[in-house]
């Protein structure tokens, strides 16, 4: 446990085939997941880690059902109106990433209040992947890089590494150290492709409603017998 990555990335997949293979909906797995993410946000805390990001809907699940789809909003709204006032508690500053304007008004009220009642927080930073997509974050990040240099602010030359970063959404947050993706899946799914480039990723055959304190220590000495070269070695 003596290294302990700075910023984990989770890709919380395995919700809808855990239910399924409990007889149970699908949306029943997207509420026993809230109670792993409620876990790992305890575990990231208690270990040190400063930077938590979770993929928590992506771009391509609004092709899902529509009454999934609906269900994750109701669940998404309903958790930020409860957990709230834990998160305050606990120091977790919240970041939401991803785009906003396909939301109803009440979840993009929801989002607003969440990151401004817990702006405060100074242990954690938890960043919500929120109809993320990395090639749309991208091309969102070209286009005002773009803006730029049309008005004169940047030159075609100014633009390299740390500009490109500059506009993500994940500005002034560190580039993950480590992504987990639950159930087994090994890929990335659009999740942080520029930020990923050196990150080291772990693929645990655990469904994300049974990835609890047990499964994120696991990870944590999972990681711990990396060793990170960065290209160099």
């Amino acid at each position: 446990m003596e290294k302990i990555p700075a910023h984990i990335a989770i890709i919380m997949d395995g919700n809808g085939r855990w239910a399924e293979a409990q007889g149970k909906d699908r949306c029943d797995g997207h509420i026993e997941g809230v109670v792993s993410v409620k876990a790992c946000i305890k575990a990231a805390r208690k270990r040190g880690v400063r930077y938590l990001t979770l993929y928590a809907f992506s771009t391509e699940n609004w092709g899902r059902p529509q009454e999934e789809v609906d269900a994750l909003m109701q669940l998404f709204c309903a958790s930020v109106t409860k957990e709230t006032p834990e998160l305050v508690e606990q120091g977790v500053q919240v970041r939401i990433i991803g785009r906003r304007d396909r939301f109803s008004e009440e979840v993009r009220e929801r989002l607003l209040h969440i990151e401004k009642s817990t702006a405060g927080g100074d242990k954690l930073t938890l960043a919500l992947a929120f109809d993320y997509s990395s090639r749309d974050e991208l091309v969102r990040a070209t286009r005002a890089i773009a803006a730029k240099v049309e008005s004169g602010e940047l030159s075609a030359e100014d633009i390299n590494d740390e500009i490109i970063s500059a506009h993500l959404d994940t500005a002034d947050m560190p580039d993950p150290d480590f992504i987990i993706r639950t159930s087994g899946e090994c890929r990335l799914s659009n999740f942080l492709l520029w930020q990923a480039s050196y990150a080291e990723m772990y693929f645990p055959q655990t469904m994300w409603p049974e990835f609890r304190e047990e499964a994120f220590d696991k990870a944590l000495e999972v990681y711990a017998e990396r060793n990170r070269r960065f290209g160099v070695l």
